[in-house]
């Protein structure tokens, strides 16, 4: 594995705005994006359908049960991936660490839909999601929202902006705006998950 994806490395990185992405020949890039793209708490839009989804329970939401194979169902997409065999070796081991989580929308036994990203403090890296089933990312993006209100999180991180993104409320932030929060929100002493708390502090 790359000696930059180490987990007090890539923990680092983080927490000083900077993420890294694979090119299509696996090459490690690092990026801070002028403009960055976040999810202010509340604003997410939540359109008639999704609320009669969410109503209806049409998917159990579960917390890291299945962190694997939702970053493997978000690498498994036709126009390619910038999750390499190295970059998924080395969000495995934040999960492992309590660092990197999965939130998933199931249906039944099948997983249907989900995502994953990093928390360091109040702060959550969304990294990436998909859905094999209508609205089961969008479900748990809503649970991550109610989960990240309830334990005080402050910034909800979605690095690039896209068309989905922006349908669902993100707005964009200039860099120096965005580091300001996030240096703030990186000290908070918030845990996403009791059962999987972190074992080192980003900053060590």
């Amino acid at each position: 594995m790359h000696d930059d994806l180490q987990p007090d490395r890539l923990l680092s990185a983080y927490a000083t705005g900077i993420f890294p992405m694979a090119d299509e020949d696996g090459e490690l890039l690092w990026f801070a994006p002028e403009h960055r793209a976040i999810i202010e708490l509340d604003d997410m839009r939540v359109s008639r359908s999704l609320r009669a989804v969410l109503r209806r329970g049409t998917f159990a939401v579960r917390i890291n049960t299945a962190f694997d194979t939702v970053m493997r169902a978000c690498a498994d997409r036709t126009e390619g991936t910038w999750i390499s065999q190295e970059i998924f070796e080395a969000y495995v081991m934040l999960h492992e660490r309590g660092f990197a989580h999965s939130v998933e929308a199931w249906q039944g036994d099948q997983l249907a839909g989900g995502l994953y990203g990093v928390a360091i403090g109040g702060a959550f890296f969304g990294e990436s999601m998909f859905h094999r089933m209508t609205n089961a990312s969008k479900v748990a993006l809503v649970h991550l929202i109610e989960r990240m209100r309830d334990r005080e999180f402050v910034l909800l991180d979605t690095q690039f902006m896209t068309d989905h993104l922006q349908s669902l409320g993100a707005t964009e932030i200039a860099r120096v705006a965005y580091e300001k929060r996030l240096a703030s929100a990186v000290r908070m002493p918030c845990v996403f998950d009791d059962n999987v708390g972190p074992t080192c502090l980003a900053d060590e």
